[in-house]
């Protein structure tokens, strides 16, 4: 009975060895950090959308098969030439940050597919991209209105993918090339208008100065009215005959007073 056994249990033990060999790298896998999984069951349903598997090792049985998507933000490039309000023709490079919806990458994976950056995310952007600076003029994608563009090109972009099972993070406009002429000619522009704001400031600085100093003026000038209206030839000969009394006070004065009329005041001569 035993020596039945040893043959059975062999064959077993040459069959699980087998199908290691065999299938052994479809039944285990593991998932790396920012990645998740979603399992098609060849016999038992085929995609199963609502099962998200974490990272860490899985087991799965060898006719189903897992597939896997990174899920972290991602960055990718774009570059194209589109038409401005004018009708000129602009080469504009965009770089833009991505990533799949981690609980819905069973969805993504039925309807779109891990081709999705090339099938849904550049087409959209390109897409908004022309719709969105046809309505600006080349001058102002190149200065004045840049993020304004970049934030309409964003949100319009957003909202038409997230209907998708995808994110996006941010859209940037890294770089814009103009017609040479154009270009020469906005630069020329910018400059002007730099040296019209400092002459404005200057002119503007001259203005508060003089403002100041008439201020400063009209002070003085109602100072001297004041002093004027309060300084009599009374007061002036009070204050003479106080100073004549203090100088006369003095050990070191010889006082001599000498009268010229009634209305001078003394005058003091001599000294130590």
């Amino acid at each position: 009975m035993e020596n039945r056994k040893l043959p059975s249990a062999i064959v077993v033990g040459i069959v699980g060895f087998v199908l290691l060999t065999l299938f052994g790298s479809s039944m285990f896998l593991t998932i790396d950090p920012g990645e998740k999984g979603v399992l098609f069951k060849r016999f038992g349903g085929g995609l199963d959308k609502e099962t998200i598997y974490g990272q860490g090792f899985h087991v799965i049985a060898p006719w189903n098969d897992m597939h896997v998507y990174n899920v972290k933000i991602q960055e990718n490039y774009e570059a194209m030439e589109v038409l401005s309000k004018n009708g000129l023709s602009i080469k504009i490079d965009l770089s833009f940050r991505y990533n799949a919806i981690d609980a819905q990458i069973g969805f993504l994976h039925d309807n779109i597919g891990k081709s999705y950056v090339n099938s849904i995310v550049k087409p959209e952007i390109r897409s908004v991209t022309r719709e969105v600076i046809g309505n600006y003029l080349p001058e102002e994608l190149y200065s004045t209105k840049r993020e304004t563009i970049e934030d309409e090109i964003y949100n319009q972009t957003r909202s038409r993918v997230e209907s998708k099972y995808i994110n996006i993070d941010a859209i940037l406009i890294r770089d814009v090339t103009l017609p040479l002429t154009l270009q020469t000619a906005i630069e020329q522009k910018l400059k002007q208008e730099q040296e019209s704001l400092e002459y404005e400031f200057k002119i503007d600085k001259a203005r508060k100065e003089a403002e100041r100093k008439e201020i400063e003026a009209k002070g003085i000038a109602e100072f001297q009215k004041i002093v004027n209206r309060t300084i009599t030839p009374q007061l002036l000969k009070w204050k003479g005959v106080e100073a004549t009394e203090d100088i006369a006070k003095s050990s070191n004065a010889k006082v001599i007073v000498i009268g010229n009329g009634d209305g001078d005041l003394p005058i003091i001569l001599g000294g130590q």
